[in-house]
């Protein structure tokens, strides 16, 4: 974890999973880096802002990052609508313990993203997911999750950085750093104005 700034009570706070994903976003906002996958995300948020007096934590939390397209029309920069948790099966353990530990999470309009502790590069994984969603990631769901449990408001924005594909590392790697530039170029039009 890398808290870059202050965490302000009058500013969102801006996480991202890796520092290639912050490296263009020139931003006076607070960035947090919480690392891949879920368990990172949750952990480094908590230990962020779960211990800050309520009168100083974050405005919002703003988890900007990259994302496998489950469907070969998406491109750009998209706002998330739906989280939810693609490797934890929620209903099965629902019908077990009688709650269900994942529900999806509605934030408003946009997307569908699926997250998961996986990344998406095989044809049927890719498969499954779309027919549930529309982008992929590893940290939304546990961003946003934790940031409920907070009691903060929490927009997830992803820019697509691959298909979810065989071919999806690779790709990735590539435009890792051009998905900072388009995400810093969208957090200058919609926050920092």
């Amino acid at each position: 974890m890398e808290l870059r700034g202050e965490i302000s009570p009058t500013k969102p706070l801006v996480v991202v999973a890796v520092d290639a994903e912050a490296a263009h976003l020139s931003t006076a906002l607070p960035v947090l880096i919480v690392g891949v996958g879920k368990i990172d995300a949750v952990a480094s948020l908590y230990e962020a802002v779960g211990a800050l007096p309520l009168d100083e934590r974050p405005t919002t939390i703003l988890n900007l990052g990259t994302a496998g397209a489950l469907h070969d029309h998406h491109e750009g920069v998209f706002e998330i609508g739906t989280v939810l948790q693609h490797d934890l099966d929620g209903p099965a353990i629902e019908t077990i313990t009688g709650v269900n530990p994942s529900p999806d999470l509605h934030l408003g309009d946009g997307l569908v993203l699926a997250s998961g502790d996986t990344f998406i590069q095989h044809a049927d994984d890719r498969a499954r997911l779309a027919a549930r969603a529309d982008l992929c990631d590893m940290e939304g769901y546990a961003v946003a999750s934790t940031a409920l449990r907070l009691g903060l408001g929490v927009s997830v924005i992803k820019h697509v950085s691959d298909r979810a594909d065989a071919r999806a590392a690779a790709s990735w790697n590539a435009s890792v750093r051009h998905s900072s530039r388009v995400l810093g170029a969208w957090l200058k039009e919609h926050v920092d104005a």
